[in-house]
């Protein structure tokens, strides 16, 4: 179908705002991040940064900012380590083992994933309190591994139901148990969307702010959000060492995505076209 010119300039046009309203607020925190304290409150403000870094040498030396990437990251890869060693047999078994009640097994799933936290927090709390997990970080993984689970399973579940089946019944003929083709066929098969959920599964236990904040209280063991929101300053908020330190968070998940943008595309569209 041939287009106007007049359809072409509002078709880039929709593009280009929808992709500049998209950027502006991380390009706004990056400009903060680089400008001198006078010019951070400044008005009318300053569109264009003048190349300091004294934001950052204060979130990496005085705010510990490198402590909560630490932790953030033992927590996050603890999830994603745990939560796909879980998942990945629980979508294979629900995508070929032909169990009563599969699609009403996911679709509970879907429902569990869409609980808000603040229902469950209570439950979590006194759960943990009884076992001890409070202000640690593997009190902390547990919550995010139930939370991250279901649409784990899901993808997992639904790039699974996409491989030929073929591949098992030649694996079986061959004397492989469920178990070895499991490991040996289909996992290799399936690395679009075992990347897909794992990055996914990371980016959540990274950001996450709420439960980071309810059960870890003790500073050393804060991740990035919960470090970042309570910086403090003595008489007002430093808007550019939070612009720093949010800077800094931010890089590790777009480097990431950007290593491995095929392969997440590749889990996300498994399953959308048939034939």
């Amino acid at each position: 179908m041939t287009r106007t010119r007049g359809e072409h300039v509002l078709l880039w046009g929709g593009i280009l705002l929808a992709v500049g309203g998209s950027l502006f607020p991380f390009l706004w925190l990056v400009s903060t991040s680089l400008k001198s304290p006078i010019y951070v409150e400044a008005i009318p403000p300053t569109w264009w940064p003048d190349g300091s870094l004294v934001f950052y040498r204060n979130v990496l030396f005085e705010h510990r900012l490198f402590d909560y990437m630490i932790n953030s990251a033992i927590v996050a890869g603890s999830t994603t380590g745990l939560a796909l060693l879980v998942a990945t047999p629980a979508a294979y078994a629900l995508a070929r083992l032909r169990l009563p009640g599969t699609a009403w097994i996911l679709r509970g799933l879907l429902c569990v994933a869409m609980f808000p936290q603040i229902v469950i927090a209570g439950p979590v709390w006194r759960m943990l309190e009884r076992l001890g997990g409070l202000n640690t970080h593997w009190g902390l993984v547990l919550p995010y591994v139930a939370l991250t689970l279901p649409l784990a399973v899901w993808i997992l579940a639904t790039f699974f139901n996409d491989l030929p089946r073929e591949l098992e019944e030649a694996a079986s003929i061959d004397g492989c148990t469920t178990g070895q083709t499991l490991m040996y066929v289909m996992l290799p098969l399936a690395v679009p969307g075992l990347f897909t959920a794992a990055i996914l599964t990371f980016i959540y236990a990274w950001n996450e702010f709420f439960f980071a904040l309810l059960i870890l209280t003790d500073p050393a063991k804060h991740t990035l959000p919960v470090g970042i929101a309570l910086f403090q300053g003595e008489f007002t908020m430093p808007w550019g060492e939070i612009a720093a330190a949010s800077v800094l968070a931010t890089l590790p998940l777009i480097v990431v995505v950007l290593l491995f943008q095929r392969g997440i595309i590749g889990g996300l569209s498994a399953g959308a076209i048939k034939g």
